[in-house]
């Protein structure tokens, strides 16, 4: 067995590898201009300019202006700032919240901590593709509504949301939208005016940027407070020196992401129905979770009936596979996904689910073997299955 153990990661969805011209841009940062923004003299001149070249870039790549870009920790930052800060800014016009159920965590748990604190929220249904009802979301306003929060795209599984219609809606009524874009931004030609967005989240390590950077995109005219006290960072608005490397990186990675994104996401849909079509052809009793067309380009998601998630995600990993049974932010938990119960699976099915997002770097001959794993494990773990032998002799 003196061959290296191959290693096919389908798990962009948690994290992506940084890439190297990203890396390049950082370096220097790091050793050479490692002056703080902040300070007066010439020689930190060259860290704030390359904040403001990065800020150009993500608001440019919006449609956004460069001074409603605030850079901050990452996601979940972003999606905290958002909504605790909006909704003390208008708790004079209201206290009720709308959301869905399908939420990332950084979302749900924000709205349990703001429920605690006096507020109110209405968690939206949704379908059995993991779409929210427009119907719905109109029945659900108030008077006293102040907030909307829709991720743009479902990090589990893949559904786009009708993103535009919903931003319509908050605009007719006055209320603010926030969207979790940590999935979608790269992904996805995202134009802030066009959507009538009024807050957006965003994640550098999710488009092979650097880990624990992200921006939240605040529209002018929105009242908001900091959030992190201290220093007059970010135009007051969040404190602490400015993370100059994880800056530039960002500005590199989106510019690399807009650049490559038509040609980049083409090619990652045909794979991406490539491996579906193979996956729901050749393995009996799967489903595929999520919009069959209307998903993010890098994203499948399957459940496989009478197999437990866990021992498949870890006789994958023994084939050099890395996959995932839902968020990497909850993949300590062993209870089934908020995301798969809210679309209507049962728990046994829900508890038998893979998610598989691919990258630029992903090729059909790595998915020819990861399907043939598949079937392989899932038949082994199958013969294993007391409620497989029940329901196969019921036949």
């Amino acid at each position: 067995m003196g061959e290296e153990k191959r290693l096919i990661y389908l798990d962009n969805a948690a994290t992506t590898r940084t890439a190297p011209e990203v890396v390049e841009a950082m370096l220097p940062y790091f050793t050479e201009l490692y002056g703080n923004p902040s300070s007066v003299y010439e020689f930190s001149q060259k860290s704030r300019e390359a904040i403001t070249g990065a800020r150009e870039t993500i608001a440019k790549s919006l449609g956004a202006k460069t001074e409603e870009i605030y850079f901050t920790a990452g996601g979940s930052e972003s999606d905290n700032w958002a909504m605790k800060a909006a909704a003390e800014a208008y708790r004079g016009k209201g206290n009720h919240i709308i959301t869905s159920k399908i939420e990332h965590h950084a979302v749900l748990h924000t709205g349990d901590w703001l429920e605690k604190q006096g507020f109110e929220v209405t968690y939206l249904d949704v379908d059995e593709n993991g779409t929210i009802k427009l119907e719905e979301l109109k029945k659900a306003i108030r008077p006293t509504t102040i907030l909307i929060s829709i991720m743009f795209a479902n990090n589990e599984i893949g559904t786009i949301q009708p993103v535009k219609e919903i931003g319509e809606i908050a605009k007719e009524h006055g209320i603010l939208f926030h969207t979790d874009a940590v999935q979608a931004f790269g992904q996805i030609p995202i134009h802030v005016d066009e959507l009538h967005i009024d807050m957006l989240s965003s994640s550098a390590h999710k488009l092979n940027g650097p880990k624990g950077i992200g921006f939240l995109y605040i529209r002018r005219g929105v009242k908001i407070r900091s959030f992190v006290h201290g220093g007059a960072q970010e135009r007051k608005r969040r404190a602490g020196t400015e993370n100059v490397p994880g800056i530039v990186g960002y500005g590199a990675a989106v510019e690399r992401a807009m650049r490559t994104m038509e040609e980049r996401t083409a090619r990652e849909k045909g794979l991406r129905d490539y491996l579906i079509d193979r996956v729901l052809r050749e393995v009996p009793y799967t489903r595929l979770n999520g919009h069959r067309t209307n998903r993010l380009p890098n994203n499948a998601n399957f459940s496989f009936q009478f197999i437990e998630g866990e021992s498949l995600l870890i006789m994958l990993d023994m084939d050099g596979i890395c996959g995932s049974s839902g968020s990497a932010c909850t993949s300590g938990s062993l209870d089934p996904s908020h995301v798969l119960l809210a679309i209507g699976l049962p728990h046994e099915i829900a508890h038998g689910s893979l998610r598989l997002t691919l990258s630029e770097e992903t090729t059909k001959e790595e998915l020819d073997y990861v399907v043939d794993s598949i079937k392989k494990i899932v038949e082994k773990l199958r013969n294993m299955s007391p409620l497989y032998e029940d329901f196969m002799r019921r036949q």
